[in-house]
């Protein structure tokens, strides 16, 4: 599906010109305009799309916000209300990029479920999983960075909790955590380096998702029932079917996004940043983000020690490995069938996943304390279990449903049962006469 005879005839001069020195115009037009794509793509293949929106929004509106930002601990925070209320049309350009990270991070999630659910990182598309988890990895260092910069309480003993973390790490961890502060303590230069990675890290972001669009575009895209394009009816162009698709999605998107910005634009931030940062007042109850949550409460499921590995140690451990398994998921899972659809059992342990991982992001909001801990752990588990359990077993016993033979028999057959469900008598209905 990715290869193929070039479509693209200059019909100008300019054009022709153009294309025999540097072809630009054809790369773009055999990208996103005649490029093959399965004719059966629903709405949830439209986040691809939405996630370049946002990191092209996230990218402008931190430009825009550097210039006026100070990071400087005893000025850090005044810049931000003076943003806020004195720069032009500021607070709509903050409200934009702090929402805009929640609203990147939505999206995100849904596209990596979205792939576990389809299998879209089965071969020949591994490297095209890795890609997008190294963007995911990219994606919680800068948020995490950009979290400390308005240098309100959350902000500062966030970064002092979580990089006090790293000193669990035997030999090297001390070092680690200095680095990154530049220093003993949470002070200026960790300011400095965190505003530096934080301007920094998105330019890498794109970078990464330009080889995730090539990676895609070489091995061709998925589709909801996992059967490779085999001729071509079962296709269509990119242009106009899937961008129509794609523009009403990020179209619906930008209207929720819109609605947080302009009516509750405070909703996914933590009251505590609204304070300025003070080390010799600690807040009663540290959390992250609330896109970190699942990972927070994965950390403080670990209060026990295992072997020579400290509680601290293990759920540095766990954390991080939390993270790193999704690097491994093409090869965890052993069934030769791609999409849940025809998986009933998998379907059943993938839903489960997902309302075990919102509920470990619940988890993460509450004390670290009492049947929240238990709770956490058995989460945890079953987080870890579906991955280095369930997925190599089922996929070795289950017996998936039968599968059609290509993509457009599935969607003859998708069509045939619609119709086959229209209430009697409503294709031939009488006309009234008065």
């Amino acid at each position: 599906m990715s290869g193929g005879h070039s479509t693209y005839s200059p019909t100008t001069g300019i054009g022709r010109w153009m294309d025999a020195r540097m072809p630009l115009p054809r790369l773009i037009h055999d990208s996103f305009i005649s490029y093959p794509v399965p004719r059966n793509l629903n709405y949830a293949y439209t986040f691809g799309g939405i996630l370049s929106l946002m990191l092209a929004a996230q990218i402008i509106t931190g430009i825009v916000l550097a210039m006026h930002y100070v990071s400087d601990t005893t000025l850090a925070f005044q810049s931000v209300e003076k943003i806020m209320r004195d720069v032009n049309s500021g607070w709509l350009l903050r409200y934009m990029h702090a929402n805009g990270a929640s609203f990147f991070f939505i999206a995100v999630y849904i596209h990596i479920m979205r792939g576990l659910y389809y299998g879209s990182y089965k071969a020949p598309r591994e490297l095209l999983w890795i890609l997008g988890c190294i963007i995911y990895l990219l994606m919680m260092a800068t948020g995490f960075m950009g979290y400390v910069l308005p240098w309100g309480q959350m902000s500062f003993w966030g970064a002092t909790v979580i990089t006090g973390f790293f000193t669990a790490i035997p030999l090297v961890g001390d070092w680690i955590q200095q680095l990154l502060l530049g220093g003993f303590a949470v002070d200026n230069p960790t300011l400095n380096r965190f505003f530096a990675l934080h301007y920094l890290l998105p330019f890498m972001i794109a970078g990464v998702v330009v080889l995730h669009v090539w990676a895609l575009h070489v091995v061709g895209q998925t589709n909801p029932t996992g059967i490779e394009v085999k001729s071509k009816t079962d296709v269509v162009a990119f242009t106009p079917y899937a961008t129509i698709k794609d523009a009403f999605g990020m179209i619906v998107f930008v209207f929720v996004f819109a609605y947080f910005i302009f009516y509750i634009p405070n909703f996914l931030g933590h009251p505590d940043n609204y304070i300025q940062a003070n080390s010799l007042k600690t807040p009663a109850h540290i959390v992250p983000e609330w896109y970190y949550l699942p990972f927070y409460a994965i950390l403080r499921a670990i209060t026990f020690n295992i072997g020579p590995i400290d509680s601290k140690l293990g759920g540095v451990i766990a954390m991080f490995g939390s993270i790193a398994v999704l690097f491994f998921v093409p090869w965890l899972d052993t069934s030769k069938v791609r999409s849940a659809v025809y998986r009933p059992w998998y379907k059943l342990f993938f839903w489960l996943f997902v309302a075990n991982a919102i509920f470990l992001g619940w988890l993460g909001s509450r004390p670290a304390e009492g049947s929240y801990v238990i709770m956490a752990q058995f989460s945890t588990f079953y987080y870890f279990a579906f991955f280095l359990i369930i997925m190599p077993v089922l996929g070795l016993i289950e017996t998936p449903r039968r599968m059609p033979n290509s993509i457009t028999e599935a969607v003859l057959e998708k069509n045939k049962a619609g119709a086959s469900v229209q209430p009697a008598g409503a294709a031939a209905s009488p006309e009234v006469k008065g």
